[in-house]
């Protein structure tokens, strides 16, 4: 489903990855996971080309992008790849002036100009999904942060992408709210969502990712299924880092 080759993306003199290959297999789910300042986030948002990699390529599906000195793609290229993927931001990015509804439809009537029945039932549809249904008239300010992630998450929904990608989508929420979004994740990794993700999340990368790729320094120091890598890690710097997790 989705194939990173080769990716590089530096920012000013700052190299942040470096010949970074990941494939995401279909309906499956794959844990990103390193320290800060490993690339995991720059490499998430490199596959919807929210960040243009330097180098190398982006292939979701059957459609692959390459990158390189002289490399220009045209702005409807760029847009098409992205309309492959939702996001899942760190911080919710709900518009504050839109119900939780509108905020679901919102891509679907202004991008997609999908009539605006259509729009809400298919909202409230996805916002049942995610366990919200009963906030869909609510505004922003007045949900918890795992309510507004889980509204977050079927905004990302709502136009049926092929990938879902989440950056970091538990960091903001104390325990007990992280608990709420690792549930509703977990049952679109049940349902066969294909799922990249970024995460510092123990139990979110163990619990729901098949495979995971441990980023340090902008390379790729291990990869492998979950229960083998966090089980019986292969590298010491690995070990020591999902030590440090699990502590």
């Amino acid at each position: 489903m989705i194939a990173l080759e080769a990716i590089h993306k530096r920012f000013a003199d700052v190299e942040v990855l470096r010949g970074v290959s990941v494939s995401v297999p279909e309906r499956s789910v794959t844990a990103l996971i390193g320290p800060s300042g490993s690339g995991k986030s720059t490499l998430l948002r490199c596959v919807n080309l929210l960040e243009l990699p330097n180098s190398g390529r982006v292939t979701i599906g059957t459609t692959s992008l390459g990158f390189g000195p002289g490399a220009r793609h045209p702005k409807a290229e760029v847009l098409a790849l992205r309309r492959l993927t939702g996001m899942v931001f760190q911080n919710f990015q709900l518009f504050p002036h839109l119900t939780v509804e509108e905020n679901v439809m919102e891509g679907l009537v202004t991008v997609l100009r999908w009539p605006r029945d259509e729009a809400r039932a298919h909202a409230r549809a996805l916002l049942d999904k995610v366990g919200m249904a009963s906030k869909a008239t609510a505004w922003p300010a007045n949900l918890s942060g795992g309510q507004q992630q889980r509204a977050a998450i079927a905004r990302a929904l709502a136009p049926s992408p092929q990938v879902l990608l989440c950056d970091e989508p538990t960091s903001a929420l104390d325990p007990e709210l992280a608990g709420e979004v690792v549930e509703v994740l977990a049952q679109l990794a049940r349902e066969g969502t294909t799922m990249l993700m970024a995460t510092h999340d123990l139990r979110l990368a163990s619990s729901i990712a098949s495979n995971v790729v441990f980023l340090d320094r902008g390379e790729v120091v291990e990869a492998g299924p979950s229960q083998s890598l966090f089980g019986s890690p292969q590298r010491e710097r690995t070990r020591q880092f999902v030590a440090s997790l699990a502590g």
